[in-house]
């Protein structure tokens, strides 16, 4: 088994802050514009779902009525 501390702080070889700075950085602007079109892409998305959701209440209104309206001519016959 190996001896010392398994607790000695690591080394960063790194020590270009720098150039990671700006990598994180330039990341973080894309990931903000891919967050920013997605949210517009929903929104639309959500319109959209308002415009079918009452068209398909407005179609089940008519068909109510139709159904009522041949019951009450099967019932006349």
């Amino acid at each position: 088994r190996t001896k010392g501390s398994k607790n000695r702080p690591k080394t960063n070889t790194t020590k270009d802050y720098t150039s990671q700075i700006a990598e994180k950085q330039s990341a973080k602007e894309a990931l903000t514009a891919e967050i920013a079109s997605i949210t517009a892409n929903i929104d639309t998305l959500k319109a959209d779902l308002k415009e079918k959701k009452t068209a398909l209440k407005k179609a089940e209104k008519e068909v109510a009525t139709l159904e009522s309206k041949k019951a009450k001519a099967d019932a006349k016959v």
